[in-house]
């Protein structure tokens, strides 16, 4: 039998320090380069309960997981979310540094200050334009205001705040300049993001595909932008703003491979394990932790999955390509 307390290390040495747990696919937006906007969602009895979240998330906290991210869809949609991540909280400073989550914004003023009473210091919103009828466009469903809203009360409770914004040729390249200037003006990070081949989504990505590439580019024109050492395992790269004194990260899946010091999985809400964003390949946890009342089963596959980790994955985005990944991002989680 394994050592269960043996950090979970894959074939490149790579050591997992961070899972990305979905809690739910619903989302209460439909935003345009994400989702369709007839979805059809997963039926609940096929989610994980709250209960297995939480004895999943666990498990890898035990093997060497030091952050814990709840994705969705839109993880605060998910009934009675906050009593996971009161539960889940347990673990910090128990081998577990941070437990946080990424949203779109639309349930911040509910819960901000259960989240920052819950050990959660930091979150990511997910944010693509300062223009209320854009953000309406956009998301489809979405209402802004609600949305900044959430944002004011968030700082009210103390959280860090990181924006998230989507790059997409025509809807919100004109826009990065004056997001830049309000999120650094307001304490926050912002972190622009290549649109994904994941899911058919009803229209041609070439259509949304901007390289970040040519945003720095731009950026570059009004800004000095210094090249910093922080890497966080994760896929953005940073830049200090020297007019802002702020942080502008470029997360680029299309035009730079960022692979190679990829230290993260992820589960979807019905217990499959991802090993990559950009490969099918997957392993289930679900069965093997409904099998047994202990968790040998459920850790052996998850070592057997991890043994399997890719190096890299390989995003195509072409008119003549069908997407790299068919499963929606919603579905992977954020």
């Amino acid at each position: 039998m394994s050592d269960y307390q043996s950090n979970l290390v894959d074939p490149f040495g790579r050591a997992i320090s961070y899972l990305r747990v979905s809690v739910t696919d619903r989302c209460d937006f439909r935003c345009t380069y994400c989702m369709a906007e007839d979805m059809t969602f997963l039926p609940r009895k096929d989610l994980l309960t709250l209960e297995e979240i939480d004895r999943l998330a666990s498990a890898f906290v035990t093997r060497g997981v030091r952050k814990l991210r709840l994705t969705g869809g839109e993880p605060l949609v998910r009934r009675n979310v906050m009593s996971l991540i009161e539960s889940l909280s347990r673990h910090l400073g128990s081998g577990l540094d941070e437990l946080t989550l990424t949203t779109n914004g639309s349930q911040l003023y509910r819960f901000a200050d259960q989240l920052a009473e819950h050990g959660v210091e930091r979150i990511n919103v997910s944010l693509d334009t300062l223009d209320p009828a854009k953000f309406r466009v956009l998301t489809r469903w979405g209402d802004f205001h609600q949305v900044m809203r959430g944002i004011d009360r968030a700082v009210r409770a103390g959280l860090k705040i990181k924006i998230n914004a989507v790059a997409l040729r025509d809807v919100n390249e004109d826009e990065f300049e004056d997001l830049l200037r309000w999120a650094h003006g307001r304490g926050f990070d912002l972190t622009l993001i290549e649109t994904m081949p994941l899911g058919e989504i009803g229209t041609d990505r070439t259509d949304q595909y901007l390289p970040l590439s040519l945003v720095r580019t731009r950026l570059a024109q009004h800004f000095t932008l210094d090249d910093l050492p922080d890497r966080t395992g994760g896929p953005a790269r940073y830049v200090r703003v020297r007019e802002t004194g702020g942080r502008l990260g470029f997360i680029t899946p299309m035009t730079h491979n960022f692979c190679e010091s990829c230290n993260r999985v992820r589960v979807t809400c019905t217990g499959t394990l991802y090993m990559c964003l950009g490969q099918e390949d997957a392993a289930d946890l679900r069965a093997p932790m409904r099998a047994s009342s202990n968790d040998d089963l459920l850790h052996a596959a998850i070592e057997e999955a991890i043994a399997r980790k890719p190096k890299g994955h390989d995003f195509v985005i072409d008119r003549d390509t069908t997407p790299s990944v068919p499963r929606f991002m919603s579905a992977t989680g954020g």
